[in-house]
């Protein structure tokens, strides 16, 4: 904790703070950065929610979602959830763990992530989820791809974007390779339908089951 503390509370090292009330993100970012006051940080975070730590080679983000971002990452892991298991897929979320590898000097913890079946100590989800309201200084695409998630999706003003990790990094594309039955364009319309968040996950289930009969 005392490595911790000195970097977060002196603004010479602050690229960028933004302050916001709990409408909106609030993102926090430091420049030199080494891989030891990292790990000091996110022990001295520990557990606390609402804190998203993002490091790539010394660039660190500190981001706090606000209830708009909190609401849109829940309904979309809901919605995605619902449809694995009226597909019946062995999907295991595990929220926002974080996952970091010290050779390629980053760390990451995305919003939601998944694989199929479980995770072990250590290992990468295949699937990683953002929303992003606020757009940092850290290219995300570059810190999963440094860790190896095969698939990254971004919710970004309404738009659901998908990207699966190649050779030569990511490339878009329109259907999921971790999901590959799942229409994103039909996700993203039951996404914004108003309404409380049961009531829209009631409904695509029952248009995933409707399908599944005919």
């Amino acid at each position: 904790m005392a490595a911790a503390a000195p970097l977060l509370a002196s603004p010479a090292g602050a690229a960028d703070a933004v302050a916001a009330d709990g409408s909106e993100d609030q993102l926090f970012v430091v420049h030199d950065v080494s891989w030891e006051q990292y790990e000091a940080i996110l022990a001295a975070l520990g557990d606390r929610a609402g804190v998203r730590v993002t490091y790539c080679e010394g660039v660190l983000e500190l981001m706090s979602p606000g209830g708009p971002h909190e609401g849109r990452k829940t309904i979309l892991a809901r919605l995605v959830e619902a449809y694995a298991e009226e597909a019946e897929l062995p999907l295991s979320g595990y929220g926002s763990m974080t996952v970091r590898k010290r050779l390629a000097q980053r760390g990451v913890e995305p919003d939601e992530c998944y694989v199929l079946g479980t995770v072990e100590d250590g290992e990468i989800p295949e699937l990683a989820i953002e929303i992003i309201e606020k757009s940092g200084t850290i290219n995300k695409l570059s810190v999963y791809a440094g860790l190896g998630v095969p698939e990254v999706w971004f919710l970004k003003k309404g738009k659901l974007s998908i990207h699966l990790l190649g050779p030569d990094g990511y490339a878009e594309t329109e259907r999921s390779r971790f999901l590959p039955g799942l229409d994103t364009a039909e996700l993203t319309e039951f996404m914004v339908r108003k309404g409380d968040q049961t009531t829209v996950v009631r409904a695509w289930r029952a248009m995933l089951r409707n399908r599944g009969r005919r």
